[in-house]
């Protein structure tokens, strides 16, 4: 009751601000679609909340031929979410939808009246939407929780096979169709890798690619790889005194170009640079690590990072704001989950195809 009552006054105070609190539904009939829409979007928000999560990590999940955009964001669940725009576009829907008013606080791609019928309890503890802020941008967006997407698309099923669709909304259900079909291709070759333990297999096998493709065993004669303006900027944040033209740098340096440079390259190529090249008996390596880098793919990498941490420095007044800009540019590694097998657990009972990851999660 005081959900439903703080809703309503919150309908009325921005419905207020656009001077239809006190004339009723009649005035409330003379506002204009822009206006509608901007008292729904501020009743939504007043129900919702403000507040706008960060994301830690963003990515693409490839479902079928589609591509939705998908991230973690920083609450205490780490909840994963699918981007609104991206996840219209796979149901076949206009992403420009997104835009609309709620529907009896249903999200755009639910709210035809014909699909009420279809939609589930645990479904409707899910679409609340989330706003979130991108992890390397200031923009920001909306989008829905990862386990929403197989829900949705049996609504669209479900309503097709009881003949309550609408004609402009059977390519949704096709688009549903083939998503659940992309969906459980990929959980059964996780569950047959994972009953099998091939995903230890699959795991090491990428890890060799990657490393063929960026370290080698022969090095390459020194060339000068970082610009005096790498450590003239590095210098400056930390309150040294720089001398142009020395080859000679504070022990420090090394650890910051550990960290900054090849700690950012893929998971498994530091530590394979630090096998080929490890240290002698007075603690200092032979060679410099860029030196085992493959030309074409490791120390193209090389060149795009010292470039990138460059523009990071030069931006930065100090070290802190260094700090903090480094982190949002490169956030910290962290194990990734196929986003898959988050929405699969989430609906185990309504699909033979369920998987887990490697842990039981």
């Amino acid at each position: 009751m005081e959900d439903t009552q703080d809703s309503k006054s919150a309908s009325a105070s921005a419905l207020g601000k656009l001077g239809g609190s006190k004339g009723g539904r009649a005035r409330a009939d003379r506002l204009t679609p822009a206006e509608r829409s901007i008292a729904a979007r501020e009743a939504a928000e007043a129900r919702w909340g403000r507040s706008v999560a960060d994301a830690t990590h963003e990515g693409v999940l490839i479902i079928g031929n589609h591509r939705l955009e998908c991230a973690v964001l920083d609450d205490a669940d780490k909840t994963r979410v699918l981007n609104q725009s991206t996840m219209l576009t796979a149901l076949g829907r206009a992403p420009t939808m997104g835009r609309r008013e709620l529907t009896e606080g249903r999200p755009p791609f639910l709210s035809a009246a014909n699909l009420r019928p279809f939609i589930t309890r645990e479904l409707m503890e899910l679409y609340e939407p989330i706003r979130y802020r991108h992890a390397t941008t200031a923009g920001r967006s909306t989008g829905y929780r990862a386990e929403i997407l197989p829900l949705v698309c049996e609504v669209y099923l479900d309503a097709r096979n009881e003949g309550a669709l609408l004609r402009n909304q059977e390519g949704t259900a096709k688009a549903a169709e083939i998503l659940i079909r992309g969906l459980a291709r990929v959980g059964i070759i996780a569950l047959v890798d994972e009953a099998t333990g091939y995903q230890e297999v699959r795991a090491r096998r990428e890890l060799e690619r990657i490393l063929e493709a960026y370290v080698q065993e022969q090095f390459r004669p020194w060339v000068s790889t970082f610009p005096d303006e790498f450590f003239r900027e590095i210098y400056r944040l930390h309150d040294w005194e720089f001398r142009p033209g020395t080859s000679r740098r504070t022990p420090h340096v090394g650890k910051l170009i550990k960290h900054y440079i090849y700690g950012q390259l893929p998971q498994g190529v530091l530590a394979e640079l630090e096998r080929v090249n490890p240290k002698n008996a007075r603690g200092h390596r032979p060679r410099k690590h860029h030196q085992h880098l493959t030309e074409t793919t490791g120390n193209q990498h090389l060149d795009k990072q010292i470039n990138s941490v460059i523009t990071i420095m030069k931006i930065s007044r100090n070290r802190q704001e260094f700090e903090d800009f480094f982190e949002r540019a490169f956030p910290p590694a962290e194990p990734k989950l196929p986003l898959v097998i988050d929405v699969y657990e989430a609906t185990k009972d309504r699909f033979p195809s369920t998987l887990k990851d490697s842990s039981g999660t």
